[in-house]
């Protein structure tokens, strides 16, 4: 092949790829139309909960309870769920910091499993050693939008009585054996945070088949009120993360393209991956899908095996394959348990919940040791998913250009 670019040579491409989000006319028309209609809150308009019975039969569950961000879409849910002081929650440790961090916001403790190697998802055998009288639920993190091991996880948790929420922040449309992520635990929580594959800019979701957790979930998120009952007079200990009609008018708009634009991620992510399966020192973090199963491509992660490359750095991999016209990013740079927050304990007042007397056991996240986690952080590379919105050529070019980095890599050390 060619000169690499990083080195003089031709980029394999130079145009751009498809911005996100990607603003559309119709998006534009339905919150103008919210706008103009002065109908701002859920209260008076329609659109919220519209969105929320709509988002909530696509993803196969009965209720749907919209909340200001993915964050607390997970903190909701906990509470929902009543999960609290004393109780350990399990999380994976390669995942975004609202995963543990919702944990501890609903004043319980988060314990961390490691993630499969091969899948970025959280080890069923790493949370089965994990788990003690203490713990009342799972967070299972759909990483990338690859659905986790949902029966295995299964196995563990309901002979225990213990909650699985699914965290489904990149997962909008994922399909596990024939039915939608979320659906399929106790519970499941979406973000509709700007890069997601369903954006609001801000927002998310808790969606489940129980009537009594819904119930829960709609008073927290609504200053503890109960449906039905007079508009001041307050049952719960609630929270205002109420979202906006402007927010779910653009999410209805968007939701009539999402499973036509995750089936379209869904087959480029396939042919990309028969591509650089065959390529030394790249391996597609895309295990074959089981009879039913479809992944939702938020991201389409790689990880670069250094001794396979004459010990060339994921770094200068990346800075090379950039070079080329494919963005690329490293995604978590270290365990989740190793950021300040947890390391130093900064959390609640005084400590809380770790200090808290219903737990009464010292933690000290300094200890965790998650290795798959620590290798995934320092091999993996992460394309985001508007790559593979293109066309079948667009994904050839990046076929191509990891092509051309693998077999001139030599010139690169």
């Amino acid at each position: 092949m060619s000169k690499l670019a990083l080195l003089g040579g031709e980029p394999v491409r130079d145009r751009p790829w498809l911005s996100w989000p990607d603003p559309r006319q119709e998006d534009v028309e339905a919150v103008a139309e919210v706008v103009r209609s002065g109908k701002w809150w859920s209260y008076e308009g329609e659109h919220t909960r519209q969105f929320e019975a709509e988002f909530a039969e696509y993803h196969d569950a009965r209720h749907g309870i919209t909340v200001n961000s993915g964050t607390t879409a997970l903190q909701v849910a906990l509470e929902a769920l009543e999960i609290g002081p004393g109780d350990e929650v399990i999380v994976p440790a390669y995942t975004f910091q609202a995963t543990a961090t919702s944990v501890f916001l609903a004043n319980a403790i988060a314990v961390f499993a490691d993630v499969e190697a091969g899948t970025m998802n959280i080890d069923p055998e790493s949370v089965a050693a994990a788990m003690t009288r203490r713990t009342r639920a799972i967070i299972p993190v759909h990483i990338a939008g690859l659905p986790a091991d949902m029966a295995r996880l299964r196995e563990l948790a309901e002979p225990r009585g213990i909650a699985l929420l699914e965290d489904c922040a990149q997962a909008h449309g994922a399909v596990w054996r024939g039915k939608k992520v979320g659906s399929i635990g106790e519970a499941g929580a979406f973000s509709f945070q700007a890069s997601k594959n369903l954006p609001s800019g801000e927002g998310g979701i808790v969606i489940t088949n129980d009537d009594e957790v819904a119930a829960r979930a709609a008073g927290i998120r609504d200053c503890g009120r109960v449906e039905g009952r007079p508009f001041y007079e307050h049952h719960l200990l609630g929270y205002n993360y109420r979202i906006t009609e402007m927010q779910t008018a653009l999410l209805r708009s968007r939701l009539k393209h999402l499973e036509a634009e995750t089936d379209l991620r869904w087959r480029n992510g396939r042919r990309l991956t028969e591509r650089l399966r065959e390529l030394p020192g790249v391996e597609p973090l895309d295990p074959d899908p089981g009879a039913g199963d479809r992944r939702a491509y938020h991201l389409y992660p790689v990880r670069i095996r250094s001794e396979q490359l004459d010990g060339l750095s994921r770094e200068r991999f990346m800075e090379a394959l950039s070079a080329e016209g494919i963005p690329c990013s490293a995604g978590y740079g270290q365990p989740l348990y190793k950021n300040p927050v947890f390391t130093e304990g900064n959390f609640r007042g005084r400590g809380c919940p770790v200090s808290c007397g219903h737990y009464g056991a010292p933690v000290d996240y300094r200890e965790v040791s998650c290795p798959a986690t620590e290798t995934l952080c320092r091999e993996a590379l992460w394309l985001f998913h508007t790559v593979l919105l293109g066309s079948e050529a667009d994904g050839g070019d990046i076929a191509r250009a990891f092509e051309k980095v693998v077999e001139r890599h030599k010139d690169l050390l």
